[in-house]
């Protein structure tokens, strides 16, 4: 006989994983115990014959279950206690070691079975979940993951529920922590705008009806509200956008499943299985001309943003719609994070919404859901959250400290690092609002608290240099109440450091970080940045970049033909001239504004920007000067949706040159072609004759820079990177050369990412000073 004491780390509480644990004890005659340990981990104590041992120890690998990740093993062999059976114990608040806070999944098969069988007594069951999908994060309180620790504590099992709970034959019930079924769980109810009841015998089915009619409806999802609405009528697509203050960002759409989406977008087989997976993200995919979408849920855009219905109540709720597919976008306000509770959705949705469908559970955590696109053939982040978030990302390296990083303000992630992990907080937004910073802080203390932050160490807190940042601001204040220190990090440097360490590469790297604005060493903006530096050092050295564009104030981004006439004035042409060269003939309004712009460029009063996000500003500008931003990046999309209608065209008209040990690529005579060609070509062919021209002389630059350089890898990255053609161009230079360009794979390469960067780069310096 003998004994053996487990400590499993990963993703092993939410997922089934004590039952299976459980299972396959008594399978193979061991006896002992499992239970969940506070930092998220699962102790095992199995004694029995030293064969069975083994044979436990080998399946635990091979059997899990398909959500369970196993990071690491810990074993003891002990004398044996002379246990009688096996059992599963209460849950320990003690910690010995982290582990994987479990992310929301989507409905697995066999529970959506359930909810479409009348013979079933989860039949339309719209929050019915098991040991393997259903909410997690989205409703936890703290860890270790048990139903006292959850919104779901307040539900308590009825006869049945509890029986399938403490049978050891049920593989999908058995000691899960969040089911529940009609008799004891959440209960759904209609409202009105104004929160008054609304009678009827099934509130989905009336949901529905009222969404064919044409109303618009907030949905009360697992990690946040929804809205809800047709998404084949003009009328109510144009209806939803003047509500919400979102004149052309590109709403989602949810389908009941793939076949239905099938009908709407391009799908290949790994396409399909990310959306059947248990993350189901949004994904981008091309659209078809026949697709019977209105074409205002993504305005003069070549992609749909498309996902499954990943609960049983967004299923029964398509399931009764004629369509199958609705309009499914963010329940929030113009510039607000995602409401997730009545009083939210009450004081600011109903302005938005005609009526809510609601449940009584609560939403402890804020999920949106994630969003992910295709560059070149291969999955890229743009948003990483729902099914995701919180877990780790294990890196090839302990980083030797704890790190609390916060980020950038676009898109905006939080991170913590420890040991060889680093965590993302799920996606926060834009910063710009009060409500989206106070979600960054919370969500980080989330971390902080349940990861066990700073309980041994004292974490350094890590920030952007970027002095305006709000950020920046948020960790310099978080880092003065709790007593911490301040590390920072240069912006593009945390950009291609992230990619790199995400990677698992190691040695001497080129990284291109391309994206709209990122405070340079030199006080200027950067954006358009190749760096030269080592996985075993802090530090970076700057080999390469394009020449900057004048930028006169933050409405330049706004309106990109303020960049156009900054840029003619600095080239020395008259504010007459601009006008007559580029064809403008501008309002009274317009004209005054880009007058001013032109003075201040006149004086020398403006900021030089070396920016991939401006110079594709500046070039959509010329082929549609009405082009405004009224979301991030959105001149730069449309240019990149122009570049799927168009053909490409050999552009060599980019110039390098070496200033100040620099390498530049100036992009004059370029700009003169756009202007000189946009009528004879069409606005699809200079607009990727562009784009990848751009890449591809990126390219030359970083051979041009590392001449004498040891360089072992290249990583790109930055939120402009994911534009496929300018990704082509580059990567099709360099694979010339033998030499392979890597993107981020499991963070967003935008400033979703920032923080894992961040935490990377400052261990690097703390490591290189305590050595």
């Amino acid at each position: 006989m003998k004994a053996l004491h487990l400590l499993i780390i990963g993703l092993v509480q939410g997922v089934g994983f004590r039952p299976f644990i459980a299972r396959l004890a008594s399978r193979h005659g061991l006896r002992g115990f499992v239970r969940n340990i506070g930092g998220s981990e699962v102790e095992v104590w199995v004694e029995g014959c030293e064969g069975d041992l083994e044979e436990f120890t080998a399946s635990l690998f091979y059997e899990k279950p398909l959500v369970a990740l196993i990071d690491y093993v810990f074993a003891l062999e002990e004398e044996p206690r002379g246990y009688s059976s096996f059992s599963i114990e209460k849950s320990s608040s003690g910690v010995y070691t982290r582990s994987n806070i479990p992310p929301d999944f989507a409905i697995c098969r066999d529970c959506l079975r359930e909810v479409l069988d009348p013979g079933d007594r989860r039949y339309l069951y719209p929050f019915n979940s098991c040991a393997w999908c259903g909410p997690r994060f989205s409703m936890m309180y703290s860890t270790p993951y048990d139903r006292e620790n959850t919104a779901m504590r307040k539900y308590i099992l009825c006869h049945n529920c509890q029986r399938e709970y403490r049978d050891p034959g049920d593989l999908r019930r058995y000691h899960a922590q969040g089911i529940s079924c009609p008799v004891d769980g959440p209960r759904l109810k209609l409202l009105d705008r104004g929160f008054r009841v609304v009678e009827t015998r099934d509130p989905i089915v009336e949901a529905a009806r009222l969404i064919d009619e044409g109303y618009i409806v907030g949905v009360k999802g697992i990690g946040g509200y929804h809205i809800a609405s047709l998404a084949t009528s003009d009328d109510v697509v144009l209806e939803l956008r003047r509500r919400k203050n979102r004149p052309r960002k590109p709403f989602a759409i949810m389908g009941l499943d793939t076949e239905v989406l099938k009908r709407l977008v391009y799908m290949e087989p790994s396409d399909e299985e990310l959306l059947k997976s248990p993350q189901a993200p949004i994904l981008l995919l091309p659209k078809k001309p026949d697709s019977p979408v209105s074409k205002y849920v993504s305005p003069e855009l070549s992609h749909e943003g498309v996902f499954v219905a990943y609960t049983a109540l967004h299923y029964l709720l398509l399931m009764n719609t004629r369509d199958k597919f609705l309009v499914m976008t963010s329940g929030n306000v113009h510039g607000e994070p995602m409401c997730r509770d009545e009083e939210c959705a009450k004081s600011k949705l109903s302005g938005i919404v005609d009526y809510f469908l609601v449940h009584d559970r609560e939403i402890v955590n804020r999920v949106d859901d994630s969003v992910v696109r295709k560059t070149s053939g291969e999955y890229v982040f743009l948003r990483r959250s729902r099914g995701y978030a919180p877990s780790w990302i294990t890196i090839n390296r302990d980083l030797g400290g704890e790190f609390i990083a916060f980020g950038g303000d676009l898109s905006s992630c939080g991170a913590v690092g420890f040991e060889d992990k680093i965590v993302l907080t799920q996606y926060v937004g834009d910063l710009d609002s009060l409500s989206a910073q106070g979600d960054l802080v919370n969500f980080i203390e989330f971390l902080v608290r349940n990861y066990h932050v700073g309980g041994l160490v004292k974490p350094i807190v890590v920030v952007d240099i970027h002095p305006r940042l709000y950020s920046r601001q948020l960790g310099l204040r978080y880092a003065r109440e709790k007593g911490l220190d301040v590390f920072e990090v240069q912006h593009h440097y945390s950009h291609v450091v992230g990619a790199a360490i995400d990677n698992n590469l190691d040695g001497s790297l080129i990284g291109v970080a391309l994206d709209g604005v990122g405070w340079g060493l030199d006080n200027t903006i950067w954006g358009a940045e190749v760096l030269y530096f080592n996985t075993h050092s802090y530090g970076f050295r700057r080999i390469g970049s394009i020449e900057p564009i004048p930028l006169t104030s933050d409405r330049d981004a706004l309106i990109p033909l303020r960049l156009v006439v900054g840029y003619y004035a600095q080239r020395g042409f008259s504010l007459e001239d601009v006008y007559k060269h580029i064809g403008l003939n501008p309002d009274r309004r317009l004209s005054f504004e880009l007058e001013a712009v032109y003075k201040l460029v006149e004086r020398g009063k403006y900021t030089p920007a070396s920016s991939t996000g401006r110079f594709l500003d500046m070039v959509a500008a010329l082929l549609n000067p009405r082009v405004e931003r009224s979301y991030e990046g959105e001149p730069a999309i449309w240019l990149e949706a122009q570049a799927w209608r168009g053909d490409l065209r050999e552009v060599d008209d980019f110039d390098i040159r070496e200033e100040g040990g620099v390498v530049r690529l100036d992009y004059d005579r370029v700009v003169d072609w756009v202007v000189e060609n946009k009528f004879r070509l069409g606005c699809g062919t200079i607009a990727r004759s562009v784009l990848y021209n751009y890449g591809y002389f990126l390219g030359e630059l970083v051979l041009r820079g590392v001449k004498g350089l040891r360089v072992d890898y290249v990583v790109a990255s930055g939120g402009a990177v994911v534009n496929e053609y300018i990704y082509r161009g580059l990567r099709d230079r360099l694979v010339q050369e033998d030499v392979k360009v890597y993107l981020p794979r499991r963070i967003p390469p935008g400033d979703g990412g920032l923080a894992f960067g961040q935490i990377a780069a400052a261990s690097l310096y703390f490591a290189k000073n305590s050595s």
